[in-house]
């Protein structure tokens, strides 16, 4: 047999150290294989606040739901009494100039914006009156207002 030069042996060595490199990926494969496992090492559960875990609920907080009350499809109205939707309040602002203004609900103190075409008869600021809410593009806005008479 001949002598070996130095390239043959280098290269040997990187043969046998990438023959060893391939086995010890093999044997960690086979470790961590999950083919095999049963159900039970597959199975996540989600707890009270919405986390996944792997432990499983408590039996004893199973809540039991009855199946006839469970509602299907839109919800049953209840029909409103048309006097719950008159509300009172008092002109905060108004200008004429501009054909708008703001009316405070006595109630809710909520602040509802009134246009001049949604007056029966015109209207000052500090005026008390009666008015419906609707919801607008911007946001509430007064419908049928009329101005309270003072009752002397």
């Amino acid at each position: 047999m001949g002598q070996e030069t130095m390239g043959k042996k280098e290269k040997e060595k990187k043969k046998q150290k990438n023959r060893r490199d391939k086995e010890e990926k093999r044997e960690e494969r086979k470790l961590n294989n999950n083919k095999g496992k049963g159900l039970d090492a597959m199975m996540a559960y989600v707890d009270d606040d919405g986390n996944i875990t792997a432990t499983p609920p408590d039996p004893r907080k199973k809540k039991i739901i009855d199946p006839d009350t469970i509602q299907l499809g839109a919800a049953v109205r209840i029909p409103v009494d048309p006097a719950d939707l008159i509300r009172n309040g008092v002109v905060t602002f108004f200008n004429e100039a501009k054909g708008y203004g703001f009316i405070t609900d006595l109630k809710s103190q909520e602040s509802v914006f009134v246009h001049v075409n949604q007056l029966s008869e015109a209207i000052q600021e500090k005026d008390k009156v009666t008015f419906e809410v609707q919801m607008g593009p911007k946001g509430a806005n007064a419908v049928s207002v009329k101005k309270v008479q003072k009752t002397t």
